[in-house]
C-alpha cells in the first residue's frame, strides 16, 4: 500500500491548488481524480464559459462595427469552430495542470476514490481494478454537478445542463432558460448573442437574486433591451419532450403558459457530489448536502477534511482555492487566520459583467446600519463612452458612522476586472475617505470607484 502525508480527493480549482501548495510545504501528497485534471471549473465550467463569451462580445463588436467608425461585412459566425475554440481553451488548461502535478512531484491517481476508515482511500479504475491508499491527512474536494428539479429532469438531449450546453453539436433556434444566477445568465448572453431566441425563467421576483436590487434591475433593462425574454415570480411546472422540440409549461402570476424551444437549460443551482465516496463508512457528518467543518476543513473524524463546494461556503472556485490553501497551511504549523466569508467577491461574466463584494443595500439595512451610498454611472466616464460601453454603475454602501466600506456592486464591461479594490480594501479595513484620496488613474473604468465614493461623501466632480 503507498502512503502519503496527504491524499487529495477531488482535481478542481480546489483540489490541484491544495496539492500544489501541500507539496510547496514538504508533504508527500497525491491527488485521486476520476475524469480530467483541473475538474469541472477548468474543463466545463469557469474556463471554457469565458472563451465561449469572448467569441460572443467578439462578434457583437463585429456586428456594431458602424459605432466605431469601421465597415465589417458579411459578419457570421461558425458554431462548430466557436465551440471547438473553446473546447480547445479547457484542453490547454488541463494539460497546464498535468505540468504543474510533476513540476511539484506530485502523484496523480486516476480513477474513482472512495474514503474508508483508517485513513485509506480505495481507487477504482476504469478496468475495474481496485487500489488502497493511505495518508496521514485526507482532504475531500470532490466538488458538485447540476442540480436536477424534479419538474426538469435532465435527458441531456432536449433538458440540458450547463455541461451540454457548452458543447452542442447545433445551435437552437430557441432556448429557455430556467435560473437566473450567474450560470443561467452567462448562457443565455452567449446564446443570444449567437442569434438564438432566448427566454430566461426566474422563480424570484428579480433576477440575479443573489445581487444588490439596483444590479438586478440594470441587469434586465440591458437584457431585455437586446431582446432576451424575462419572466420573473415564474417556474417551470412541468416540460413535454415528446415532440421535436420542448414544451413548457411556465407558472406565473397571471397564471399558466406553454412556451416551445428546441432546448431547456437548467441553470438551477448544484448538487454536491457526496453520493457513493464513503462518507457513511467513514462516519464524516453531513448536513443539507453537505459536509460539516469547521473554520479549518476539518470533519468530526480526525484526519479527514474537506473544501470546495461540498462544504458550506459560497460555492466558488476561487472560494475552494482559499480554503485548500488554508486548510494545508493549518496542517503545516503556519499561523492562518480564518476566512471571512463576508467578503468573497462574485462575479457574472455576460455582457454587461457583474461584480460585487460585501453586503447589499438591503441587507446593510436590515443589520441596522445608517448608510452613505454612492453610485457613479459609466455613461459620466471618459473612458466607458470611448469605449462605447457605457451601460451600467458602480454602487458603494458605507457605514455612516465609522467610514466602513459595507458593500460595492458593480455592473458593465470589465467590472469583473474591477472588483478586487474593493476586497483588498474591506481586507485592510479601508475607510470612504481613504478610497476617496487614493488618486485613481484617468481615464480607467476604475476611477468610477473613486467617484461613486465621492457621490457617497457628496463631493462627486462628474455627476
Amino acid at each position: 500500500m503507498s502512503k502519503f502525508d496527504i491524499i487529495v480527493l477531488g482535481s478542481g480549482p480546489g483540489g490541484y491548488v491544495t496539492a500544489i501548495r501541500a507539496s510547496q510545504l514538504g508533504f508527500k501528497t497525491a491527488i485521486i481524480e476520476k475524469e480530467s485534471l483541473g475538474g469541472v471549473c477548468l474543463n466545463w465550467g469557469c474556463i471554457p464559459t469565458k472563451a465561449l463569451l469572448k467569441s460572443a462580445q467578439v462578434f457583437e463588436y463585429l456586428k456594431h462595427a458602424e459605432d466605431y467608425g469601421l465597415s465589417a461585412k458579411d459578419v457570421d459566425h461558425d458554431f462548430d469552430a466557436v465551440v471547438k475554440r473553446s473546447r480547445g481553451v479547457a484542453e490547454g488548461m488541463s494539460k497546464g495542470v498535468q505540468f504543474l502535478m510533476k513540476k511539484n512531484k506530485i502523484e496523480v491517481i486516476n480513477g474513482f476514490g472512495k474514503v474508508k476508515p483508517g485513513k485509506k482511500v480505495e481507487v477504482k479504475s476504469e478496468n475495474g481494478d481496485t487500489t488502497e491508499y493511505s495518508a496521514d491527512n485526507i482532504i475531500i474536494a470532490t466538488g458538485a454537478r447540476s442540480r436536477e428539479l424534479p419538474s426538469l429532469p435532465q435527458d441531456g438531449e432536449k433538458v440540458i445542463g450547463y455541461r451540454e450546453a457548452m458543447s452542442l453539436k447545433k445551435q437552437p433556434k430557441k432556448m429557455i432558460v430556467v435560473g437566473s444566477g450567474a450560470i443561467g445568465m452567462e448562457f443565455a448572453y452567449f446564446y443570444h448573442s449567437m442569434g438564438t431566441e432566448v427566454t430566461v425563467v426566474e422563480y424570484m421576483p428579480n433576477i440575479v437574486p443573489v445581487e444588490d436590487e439596483d444590479i438586478s434591475k440594470q441587469l434586465e433593462r440591458s437584457f431585455k433591451k437586446s431582446g432576451v425574454k424575462i419572466k420573473t415570480s415564474a417556474e417551470v411546472t412541468k416540460v413535454d419532450t415528446s415532440g421535436d422540440g420542448v414544451k413548457a409549461t411556465v407558472k406565473t402570476k397571471k397564471g399558466e403558459e406553454v412556451l416551445e424551444a428546441d432546448i431547456v437549460l437548467s441553470a438551477v443551482g448544484i448538487k454536491t457530489n457526496i453520493e457513493n465516496i464513503g462518507l457513511e463508512d467513514v462516519g464524516i457528518a453531513t448536513d443539507r448536502d453537505k459536509v460539516l467543518v469547521n473554520d479549518y476543513y476539518q470533519t468530526n473524524i480526525p484526519g479527514y477534511y474537506a473544501i470546495g463546494d461540498i462544504t458550506p461556503g459560497q460555492a466558488l472556485a476561487h472560494v475552494a482555492s482559499a480554503e485548500g490553501i488554508l486548510c494545508v497551511e493549518k496542517l503545516a504549523g503556519m499561523h492562518v487566520e480564518a476566512l471571512d466569508y463576508g467578503n468573497i467577491p462574485g462575479c457574472t461574466y455576460c455582457i454587461p459583467e457583474i461584480a460585487s463584494v460585501g453586503l447589499t443595500e438591503k441587507q446593510a439595512k436590515e443589520k441596522g446600519y445608517e448608510l452613505k451610498i454612492g453610485k457613479f454611472p459609466f455613461s459620466a466616464s471618459g473612458k466607458a463612452k470611448a469605449a462605447g460601453t457605457p451601460d451600467g454603475f458602480v454602487k458603494v454602501i458605507f457605514d455612516a458612522k465609522y467610514g466602513e466600506w459595507l458593500g460595492c456592486h458593480m455592473i458593465g464591461v470589465g467590472v469583473t476586472d474591477m472588483i478586487a479594490e474593493a476586497v483588498v480594501a474591506r481586507k485592510l479595513e479601508t475607510t470612504g475617505h481613504e478610497v476617496l484620496k487614493a488618486v485613481h488613474p484617468h481615464p480607467t473604468m476604475s476611477e468610477a470607484v473613486m467617484e461613486a465614493v465621492a457621490d457617497a461623501y457628496d463631493e462627486v466632480i462628474h455627476l
